[in-house]
């Protein structure tokens, strides 16, 4: 496991806001690890109104989780129970203090790589978050690795959503070898820097 690489503190730079449910507006300091890239606020804001009711009672895996931004703000919107993970030991802490400030005891953190831990005994989730740092999503190779154990492992449930997260500069999802068979992009946008995608396991696009 590699120790965490750090930056200069620059003021609000390590600064999250959850922005709906139960903790909205709650303010979060996360360490000053170079790889953490929280989903901007819009964009967050987007995803949940795609996802909508799917999230509440959901089960939802943060797989390359850094600042928690997507796990905390789906158990902020009523997730039944979030799964971290993220290979650095002071993400791991800063989650599981966090979790603890909030009185949450719906979530599991877990200092893990993602490739290791999909190696693991499965367990299906309804809803999964990939957000790696953009240095690795930009490894098309390591995405569809991942997705391609998230559906031949047993992680996913029958309809589950898959949300990912990578460089505006990338192809098209429909263009890249991310997606299993029976994934279904659903919607799909751009914000700068940011190109984010969310795909519905299944034979349809309910």
């Amino acid at each position: 496991m590699k120790s965490a690489s750090t930056k200069p503190n620059a003021s609000g730079a390590n600064r999250l806001r959850i922005i709906g449910g139960r903790w909205r507006g709650t303010k979060l300091n996360f360490p000053d690890v170079i790889a953490i890239r929280p989903t901007p606020d819009r964009v967050r804001e987007t995803v949940f109104n795609w996802l909508q009711n799917d999230i509440a009672n959901m089960h939802c895996l943060d797989l390359f989780a850094g600042s928690g931004a997507l796990g905390l703000e789906a158990l902020s919107r009523g997730a039944n129970k979030v799964t971290f993970v993220d290979r650095e030991f002071v993400i791991g802490k800063y989650l599981r203090d966090t979790l603890q400030r909030l009185n949450c005891d719906q979530a599991q953190v877990i200092s893990s790589d993602a490739i290791n831990f999909l190696k693991g005994t499965a367990t299906p989730f309804d809803v999964v978050f990939l957000d790696p740092p953009f240095a690795a999503s930009a490894d098309t190779q390591l995405l569809s690795q991942v997705c391609s154990q998230l559906e031949s492992h047993g992680w996913l449930n029958e309809h589950a959503h898959i949300y990912i997260e990578c460089p505006s500069t990338m192809a098209s999802p429909e263009a890249l070898p991310l997606w299993p068979s029976n994934w279904m992009l659903k919607k799909s946008k751009y914000a700068g820097q940011v190109g984010y995608h969310l795909a519905r396991r299944g034979s349809d696009s309910r």
